[in-house]
């Protein structure tokens, strides 16, 4: 029985971790460090000033904190616990905000919302600096496919699957896995994805209010193609190559985005 006990004991807190990553660090910083060379001078001088008052340089140092905070037990951390995520697999990827978000519990108003307190200028520097970091976030998140998948399999943190004979699911895969199947550490990987002007994703488009639907409608759109569900558990590299460039692409792509989305709010 005591066994038992502590066997089903590590399987919750693996599912909780797992529940609580997000690209996971190298992910988000990767859209950071990305993001960060696209700033017009006066979105990147705003920026290093918000993120002085807590003492960082560099979006990259804050990427994470949201997923850090989403770790404790702050009511801000259960506040913001249904911020990074929007499931609408189930219908087709058509985001319907009273069936997807209701409350503005997801990630698409969560989104909005904070870039609206970013740019508002008449707003406390804290409450500027605590958006800032969740806009970062959060447009890594929006551009994670499984973070805009269905919600009857937690966007497939239910579904287990087994790579380099270690047990996983779809999801964690999708966070950590896929990325850390390039073997570059993230200095390397950002000098692989680096946004130069004729390297810029075509659809990376300009930031309005309805941008964070659409972006989390094509994710899921990532989400449900044929292929990223396997048809076994076990997976070979050839999973591993066929989604690697899909999961760069959307990191490029959230890096181009983010870095749209700050030059428009912090103009």
């Amino acid at each position: 029985m005591r066994r038992t006990t502590v066997l089903l004991l590590l399987s919750c807190l693996l599912a909780c971790s797992g529940l609580a990553q997000a690209w996971d660090g190298h992910g988000h910083r990767l859209v950071a460090r990305l993001a960060e060379p696209h700033l017009h001078p006066d979105a990147r001088a705003e920026v290093q000033r918000l993120l002085a008052l807590e003492g960082a340089s560099r979006m990259h140092e804050v990427a994470s904190w949201a997923d850090d905070l989403r770790s404790g037990e702050s009511p801000l951390a259960k506040e913001s616990a249904r911020w990074h995520f929007v499931n609408m697999a189930e219908d087709g990827c058509a985001y319907d905000a009273a069936r997807h978000c209701p409350e503005g519990d997801c990630v698409v108003a969560a989104l909005h919302k904070q870039a609206g307190i970013l740019g508002d200028r008449d707003q406390p520097d804290a409450e500027r600096l605590q958006a800032l970091k969740f806009v970062v976030h959060f447009v890594g998140d929006i551009h994670q496919p499984l973070h805009a998948g269905y919600g009857h399999d937690r966007g497939g943190n239910r579904v287990q699957v087994h790579v380099h004979g270690k047990g996983s699911n779809l999801h964690a895969l999708w966070d950590e896995d896929l990325l850390a199947t390039a073997g570059l550490d993230e200095a390397a990987h950002a000098d692989k994805l680096q946004l130069t002007e004729d390297r810029l994703p075509a659809d990376v488009g300009p930031y309005t209010p309805s941008a964070p639907a659409v972006w989390a409608e094509q994710s899921c759109r990532i989400a449900t193609a044929p292929g990223v569900y396997p048809d076994e558990a076990k997976l070979g590299e050839a999973y591993l190559r066929q989604h690697l460039p899909t999961v760069e692409r959307q990191v490029r792509l959230g890096a181009a985005r983010l870095a749209r989305l700050l030059n428009e709010v912090l103009a």
